[in-house]
């Protein structure tokens, strides 16, 4: 920067620096007091002089930051960064269609129109419109869960983990529950089933070994203080060669004899049979329940296709015990994730329609074939927004159903494999574009690879919003581009 550009002398400088009054009657922020109200800007104004003191104290004040409408520019970028929502939008092209990180499912349409409708007013959340009295919000979805799973009853809490906290809690708390070595599970954040089982008041009774389980360990471990038996279903990991298990059939009938309750936990909760469009088959609620379990754990936002959610099913005197239990009211769902669920549940009862209407499945029962013809299009483009630093090329993908649900499951796709033009620092060139992609206004994100940025179009239906960025990301890799997001400026980067 021109040595003339800074403003010299540590004593002057301070005293050029604008009160915040000052600040706040400039022509141009007055719009800004108008449109935000004194207190943010008031606010923000404090500490941009506060930087603007930092700045010169250090040196390195340009003396154009303090001309008016500098000031003004500098606060209301300001005022954009801190009102800017920390959850936004992003394109999901890592290949992982139900993407832990990413917000699991998307929401069907019928789910958002829902979800907005009930929301803008008033609603029946817990109100009895026929009989004009206080109601019950299990109500909302239950009748949908027992007709599409064949359940006596349901009800539902806010995430899976707390189904099968609650489930334990009221089911066993005090006592012993008998839950196979090979099913102890990890999953997501540190969620292991020991620890569950401790926090519900249990007792683990651990049975078999980790890759071979019989139903004599079974019926050695079940007695006078066993108050549940419980299968968990490990769609996160696979164990392979010399295995064994007991199928829910064989356990529901161990159990039945000795008098215990069996609860199975199947995580991920597929509603509908998914070999029928060629993917890996999970197993169904319905199906646990025919076999004879009692209670059947599962969650709403992963294979369902709807929001966050834990669902409950099974014996009608187990779920009322599940439900009167004081832990439900603290896990209990919201009227947001309420509404969309139910709305998401509704379209189960129109199967042939699911792969249409349901986003999940649609798309995970997208062509390749189309993928790779969109992947042939974006290329050009795409190789023109980078270009000379990088090269682009079509390439055929292995993704992902879930990053937590069936992770060891593959799914062809196609996608845009990006390399580096240089030989030579490829790892910090791919990073760099990576960070450029994630800081566009709608931010895309891949995956890094085999040293390439790959960018899997799987769950990229509309290409519009992406080709729109285009020209910004190629601003944003030309060599005297800034470092700062051009459209959300960073309250570190300003003064």
């Amino acid at each position: 920067m021109p040595e003339e550009s800074m403003v010299h002398g540590s004593g002057a400088v301070l005293k050029s620096l604008p009160a915040v009054d000052r600040l706040l009657r400039l022509p141009g922020v007055a719009p800004l007091v108008e449109r935000h109200g004194h207190t943010l800007v008031a606010g923000q104004a404090r500490e941009l002089v506060a930087g603007l003191r930092r700045q010169a104290q250090a040196g390195a004040l340009n003396a154009a930051a303090l001309e008016p409408r500098a000031l003004a520019d500098a606060l209301a970028g300001r005022i954009a960064a801190r009102l800017a929502p920390r959850m936004r939008p992003v394109l999901n092209l890592t290949g992982t269609v139900v993407h832990t990180n990413l917000g699991r499912a998307l929401l069907a349409a019928p789910a958002l129109e829902h979800l907005a409708a009930v929301m803008a007013g008033p609603n029946n959340l817990e109100y009895d419109l026929a009989g004009g009295g206080r109601g019950d919000r299990d109500t909302i979805v239950e009748e949908l869960l027992t007709t599409i799973t064949g359940a006596e009853a349901a009800t539902v809490v806010n995430n899976n983990a707390a189904a099968v906290l609650l489930t334990i809690a009221a089911l066993a708390r005090g006592r012993e529950v008998v839950v196979s070595r090979g099913e102890l599970v990890e999953i997501g954040g540190a969620f292991r089933m020991p620890d569950v089982m401790a926090a519900a008041g249990a007792t683990l009774v651990e049975v078999g070994t980790t890759n071979r389980t019989h139903p004599a360990d079974y019926e050695r471990a079940i007695n006078e203080r066993t108050a549940l038996v419980m299968k968990v279903h490990t769609s996160n990991y696979a164990v392979q060669g010399f295995t064994s298990a007991v199928d829910e059939a064989t356990l529901a009938g161990i159990c039945r004899a000795r008098g215990v309750p069996l609860a199975t936990d199947l995580g991920s909760g597929s509603l509908v049979d998914l070999a029928r469009y060629g993917l890996p088959r999970e197993p169904l609620p319905q199906e646990m329940l025919a076999a004879g379990c009692d209670v059947v754990t599962f969650s709403g936002d992963k294979l369902l296709g709807g929001p966050q959610a834990g669902l409950i099913v099974g014996r009608k005197a187990l779920v009322a015990q599940i439900r009167k239990h004081p832990m439900k009211r603290a896990l209990r769902m919201g009227k947001l994730p309420l509404s969309a669920l139910e709305a998401t549940l509704l379209l189960y009862l129109q199967p042939e329609r699911l792969a249409r209407d349901l986003p999940t499945l649609r798309l995970l029962t997208r062509p390749a074939a189309a993928i790779h013809a969109l992947a042939e299009g974006l290329a050009p483009a795409v190789q023109a927004a980078v270009a000379p630093r990088y090269t682009v090329q079509v390439a055929a993908m292995q993704g992902q159903i879930g990053s937590g649900s069936l992770p060891v499951e593959r799914l062809p796709s196609a996608g845009l494999a990006i390399a580096t033009a240089a030989k030579h620092g490829s790892g910090r060139a791919l990073d760099a574009l990576a960070a450029a992609l994630r800081a566009l206004p709608l931010p895309v994100i891949g995956r890094i690879a085999d040293d390439r940025l790959l960018l899997d179009l799987r769950c990229l239906e509309d290409p519009a919003p992406f080709t729109a960025q285009l020209g910004q990301l190629q601003r944003q890799l030309s060599p005297d581009a800034g470092s700062a997001s051009p459209h959300r400026p960073s309250t570190t980067d300003l003064p």
